[in-house]
């Protein structure tokens, strides 16, 4: 209240007086007059206060007071005082050259200015004045939830068919957490059919504050606490027309995160940058809307809080960054749904984001594992070599790929009879080394059989399960087969025939996962064989910055009519489609946790599939790209993820392979696959020094399993991150923020890897503390630093955080044999002598082991010298598994003794501080504790 109380005692003609503030309160669900000037405030329960906002400046109030009723153009006195970060774009379309003609038809102010450096876009031409017409508050009343009311626009915007009279809804509904929706208060619009968890009854104690304007209408959003305004929407028009929907705001920072699919730095720029969401098939590029789309940003505040946005909508949209710092919504459909996170750490907001899209599911053990493909193979024999050259040089590998090139003529559900007849025979050897065999399937269906009849085609056609054109008939395009069509996976009936296809080529050939590509939908032509028709469909009044400038392009036609809607609103959530039909058939099928990966993504995609990140090429700014990729769809709710691991197109080279593998070795979803014509890049392809290099780092990986998957169960369980930035666990370090180069596994295992040719070190930041070499114990205390880190070709840097227990396993080349393998216990003592950890134990495979209470958790502490083993819950599968050894980093003195559970036991102790007790045969399932004196 009291920054409030100075604004009003700065600028008391601007807020009702406390006799006003008091009628109003009494008639606080009353119409508000249109055209009223006065900013009203009103009350709601809890003791939300809802009160005018005022504008970021009061020269900026000044000039919207004295030109109110102007609708003209901008005076110029007006449009010169508004500073260039300020410039909120009014003249968005690329397709035209902005003239001060065009610009001021709309009503904005023309102020040329230098052209951006690079090509780039920079401070816009055409931007909206102080007085810009927009939507005033009608009414406001209140809800059991919060609050309803209706937006009225008194003049017409510039885009056709906008909306009069727009409805909000505004839920507080949690404390860290409330939704703010805007709608068509006439009739219904097309919403993301995502289920979202159901509100019962409003916030008791939000950490936020909300405040409107009356007129303009705008938001403010502020934190309790520290009073941050988070969003102010005041800064420029809100419209909302039939195919155009925009609402600006200010941020409280620059540094700001998420808003994939995109290739780029962790920490996005603000310079003028505009991010596009509508998913596309093109390699990762910079500045190109790529194969997802996710409307949701991260930020971190001043001072170490942060928040989150999640606009809740699947139309082709482009986020516009500017450095204000400020941000702009635009897209051209469906409804203005946000909903927004207020942490106050970045971990709990990507908690509460998955609160609401739901929860990763929990993958099967063997995911974990190293994957190995190719696109060229050529055959089931050549498939099988590289499997058992894996085996002859004992490198560990879980599950084996193969690309299109299986197919009989690319076609889904089909293998060569000759290139590939060897295949069920390959898999079935799979299976008996504990191993797994994943396909590739295409979403498109050959139309055009040349053997005549292909069952997945005609039966899909006789059932009407595919994409359709305006006039009815199944939309044909083009992808590998040749001419196909697209299954329509909004159809639940989709479902039921994709589930059929799988049932019949799995009694053929008994795949345990499978990899979803090409499911932008991807098409060799734009929009169809007869092209698209016209339409504000396929060629809407405005067009998002999508790369080849039309919806259509390399995908079907927007005006494509599936069961739930039209394309237009549906192409983003293809692939989340066809993810969630696969993932369901795969459990109908095994029996067992399904293994999905899918290119194309949109919000709650973890609770199906993971993901890779594309077809990158072999180069090494390409691996670099791959850490802040994986760290964003760690923001997205989406952990099992990695990037082609040498890089997909392209030939790679001994060293960059090297690194890469290392680096790859610690992607959650780690694969190594290349392209067709390119010489192989499996470890078996190089010379001893690299393949030892390669074969160390994987069995690094497959000892850190019982780690990782309790990292992915704590994911499944809360929305913890698997692999977070350096930023999550020390917010208060704004020496983090920018940091992509380094990334931690949940939050005690720094990863620093090689990213350049030629090196035999590598620079890494170390956050205050202190931090344990993982393999050695040797420790470095640092102040908040950069280091420099030795790092041969054959070494990958990894060091424990002060305070962390890490469960480890003596590795072995399988997953499956690994865990039968003993445990060794990791201790990086904090300067106190303390330390926690914990794990999560199955049997890896099984569906619902956590809900259904078959599953072992333990909780490892360390105080003062002694360090406990606690069992908090117990089945039988934690009976046959030791802990063999317990290692604990940072013993200061040599202990005279050590004693387990009063029993005094052997032990090591090393110069560097390290003090190990072995052979302990101790039992999963037994508590135990050790004492050092």
């Amino acid at each position: 209240m009291r920054s409030y109380q100075k604004l009003r005692a700065a600028v008391p003609q601007l807020v009702l007086s406390q006799e006003e503030e008091e009628e109003e309160d009494e008639n606080a669900t009353t119409s508000t007059p249109a055209g009223r000037s006065k900013l009203a405030p009103w009350w709601v329960g809890s003791g939300l206060l809802i009160t005018a906002v005022l504008l970021s400046t009061i020269t900026v109030w000044v000039l919207r007071q004295v030109s109110r009723g102007w609708h003209g153009p901008a005076p110029p006195s007006q449009c010169y005082l508004v500073p260039e970060s300020h410039r909120y774009d009014c003249y968005p379309e690329r397709s035209v050259v902005v003239t001060q003609e065009l610009c001021e038809s709309r009503g904005c102010c023309f102020i040329e200015t230098l052209p951006a450096v690079g090509g780039k876009r920079g401070v816009p031409w055409c931007f909206y004045p102080p007085n810009f017409p927009s939507y005033v508050v009608q009414s406001l009343n209140q809800t059991a939830l919060g609050m309803t009311g209706l937006l009225v626009r008194r003049e017409k915007a510039y885009y056709p068919k906008d909306i009069q009279v727009l409805r909000m809804d505004v839920e507080f509904q949690t404390n860290t957490r409330l939704r703010i929706k805007i709608t068509d208060a006439a009739k219904p619009r097309y919403e993301v059919p995502l289920e979202v968890p159901r509100v019962m009854k409003r916030a008791e104690n939000p950490i936020y504050s909300l405040e409107f304007s009356q007129d303009p209408f705008g938001v403010l959003l502020r934190r309790q606490g520290t009073g941050t305004v988070l969003l102010n929407t005041t800064v420029a028009p809100l419209i909302f027309a039939d195919q155009f929907l925009q609402i600006s705001t200010t941020l409280p920072s620059r540094f700001l995160y998420g808003l994939g699919e995109h290739r780029s730095t962790l920490l996005h720029s603000l310079d003028w940058n505009t991010l596009t969401l509508w998913a596309r098939d093109v390699a990762p590029t910079e500045s190109f809307n790529l194969y997802g789309a996710h409307p949701f940003y991260l930020l971190m505040e001043e001072g170490g809080d942060a928040h989150g946005v999640f606009l809740l909508n699947s139309n082709a949209m482009e986020v516009a960054l500017q450095p204000a710092p400020g941000l702009t919504w635009r897209t051209i459909g469906g409804v203005l749904d946000f909903y927004i996170f207020l942490g106050p750490d970045p971990n709990m907001v990507i908690q509460q984001y998955q609160e609401v899209i739901g929860f990763p599911a929990m993958p099967p053990l063997w995911a974990l594992g190293f994957h190995l493909c190719r696109w060229g193979y050529g055959s089931s024999n050549e498939t099988w070599q590289t499997a058992r050259a894996m085996r002859n040089f004992q490198i560990p590998q879980d599950a084996q790929w193969n690309d299109i090139d299986y197919m009989d003529g690319y076609r889904d559900f089909t293998f060569d009879p000759q290139k590939f007849a060897s295949l069920p025979s390959l898999v079935e050897d799979l299976h008996k080394h504990g191993q797994h065999y994943v396909m590739i399937l295409d979403p498109g269906i050959s139309s055009t059989s040349p053997r005549g009849s292909y069952w997945p085609f005609d039966e899909g056609l006789r059932r009407g399960l595919f994409l359709n054109t305006t006039q009815g008939q199944p939309l044909i395009g083009q992808v590998w087969p040749g001419y196909t069509a697209f299954p329509d996976f909004s159809n639940t009936d989709t479902h039921q025939w994709w589930l059929e296809n799988l049932q019949r080529f799995h009694t053929h050939v008994p795949f345990d996962g499978l990899w979803i590509d090409m499911n932008e939908p991807s098409n060799f032509m734009d929009g169809s064989e007869e092209g698209c028709p016209p339409g504000e469909l396929d060629s809407p009044p405005y067009t998002p910055a999508v790369l080849g400038n039309s919806l259509s392009a390399k995908t079907v036609c927007a005006s494509a009519k599936q069961n739930a809607s039209v394309h237009y609103n549906l192409h983003n959530l293809y692939g989340l489609k066809e993810a969630e039909a696969t993932a369901s058939a795969l459990i109908q099928i095994r029996g067992k946790r399904p293994f999905v990966i899918s290119r194309s993504t949109f919000p709650s995609q973890g609770r199906y599939s993971g993901h890779w990140l594309g077809d990158n090429r072999s180069q090494w700014k390409d691996m670099y790209y791959s850490i802040p990729g994986m760290l964003s769809f760690s923001l997205f709710g989406i952990p099992l993820v990695g990037a082609d691991i040498c890089g997909f197109s392209g030939s790679t080279s001994e060293e960059l392979c090297t690194r890469w593998m290392q680096l790859g070795a610690f992607y959650p979803f780690s694969r190594n696959h290349n392209t067709q014509n390119e010489k192989a890049q499996d470890p078996t392809a190089f010379s001893p020094l690299a393949r030892t290099a390669m074969k160390d780092v994987l069995l690094t990986r497959y000892s850190l399993l019982p780690f990782l998957y309790t990292l992915f169960h704590r994911a499944h369980l809360q929305g913890e991150t698997v692999t977070r930035p350096l930023f999550f666990e020390f917010p208060w370090d704004v020496a983090t923020y920018g940091l992509d180069r380094q990334f931690l596994w949940g939050q005690s295992l720094l990863v620093t890897p090689v990213l350049e040719p030629g090196a035999d070190s590598v620079l890494g930041y170390f956050p205050q503390g202190v931090w344990y070499d993982f393999y050695t114990g040797s420790s470095v205390n640092s102040s908040g630093e950069m280091l420099k880190l030795s790092a041969p070709l054959d070494h990958l840097n990894l060091h424990l955080r002060e305070g962390s227990i890490l469960p480890t396993q003596k590795p072995a080349t399988t997953s499956k044999a690994t865990r039968g393998n003993p445990l060794h216990l990791i201790v990086a003592l904090s300067p106190r002598t303390t330390a926690w950890g914990d794990l999560f134990w199955d049997d890896g495979e099984s569906l619902d082991t956590f809900e259904r209470g078959n599953y072992s958790y333990l909780v490892f502490n360390a105080t003062e010298n002694i360090f406990t083993s606690n069992v908090l819950h117990a089945s039988t599968e934690a009976t046959y598994v030791t802990i063999d050894a317990v290692s604990f980093y940072g013993v200061q003195e040599p202990p005279s003794k050590v004693l387990l559970d009063g029993q005094e036991k052997p032990f090591s102790y090393l110069d560097n501080q390290v003090l190990t007790i072995s052979g302990l045969g101790l039992r999963l399932s037994q508590g135990f504790s050790l004492q050092w004196l």
